[in-house]
């Protein structure tokens, strides 16, 4: 059978390079998972190629990845209750779903506070009007000196917030602004965001089958 321990694993052994992170990809599955019990959410930012990624992250977790989800009989009852038409397509066809804010998807938001206030706090913004403690920011820049995703940073931290870091081989000036950082072996831009993508992915199955698998 399937575990979180064994999801674990299987990323090593795709991707033997990140083996020496075993340690910060742990410790951010369990920021994950206690955010999610206690009843938080996630807020994920990152410019260009790392807002693509922060919009991926999102959809893994806002609805079935590798699972299911069935919602809960009592749910599924009410809504055939309220409506029984509607709510038996509700019922039959929604999941469960853990709550995810890309920072990056707020297109009206985004451009207005760039342009009357300051570009390069949109993401502080967004943690400061979202953001509550208990909750957790993944901020994601391969150079980790992305000025919108260290004020995201700041925020987030400042508010009681957990900080996940996604980011390349130096780490920039975002490591002391994380509780976990995750440093991958890399520089290059593209490089370094082809080694997020199976971190995230495995952090995501394995918070999903924590919560909605066998129990």
């Amino acid at each position: 059978m399937e575990t979180t321990e064994s999801l674990f694993e299987a990323l090593f052994a795709r991707r033997a390079e990140l083996a020496p992170l075993r340690g910060e990809i742990r410790a951010a599955f369990e920021l994950l998972r206690t955010c999610y019990r206690d009843g938080g959410k996630v807020l994920i930012c990152g410019n260009g190629g790392s807002a693509a990624d922060s919009d991926h992250i999102a959809g893994e977790l806002l609805k079935g990845f590798r699972l299911k989800r069935p919602l809960p009989a009592n749910l599924r009852a009410k809504l055939v209750a309220r409506e029984p038409t509607l709510g038996a397509v509700q019922a039959e066809r929604l999941q469960g779903g853990l709550p995810a804010i890309a920072l990056s998807a707020h297109a009206a938001l985004l451009t207005a506070f760039a342009n009357d206030v300051d570009p390069e706090l949109v993401f502080a913004q967004q943690v400061n009007a979202f953001g509550r403690s208990g909750d957790l920011l993944i901020a994601i820049t391969t150079s980790g000196n992305s000025r919108s995703v260290l004020h995201a940073a700041v925020t987030a931290g400042a508010l009681g917030l957990s900080v996940i870091g996604l980011t390349g081989r130096d780490g920039g000036r975002l490591p002391p602004l994380c509780d976990v950082v995750i440093r991958v072996p890399e520089s290059e831009t593209s490089l370094v965001q082809e080694l997020h993508l199976p971190i995230y992915h495995t952090l995501c199955a394995m918070v999903e089958l924590e919560l909605f698998g066998p129990q």
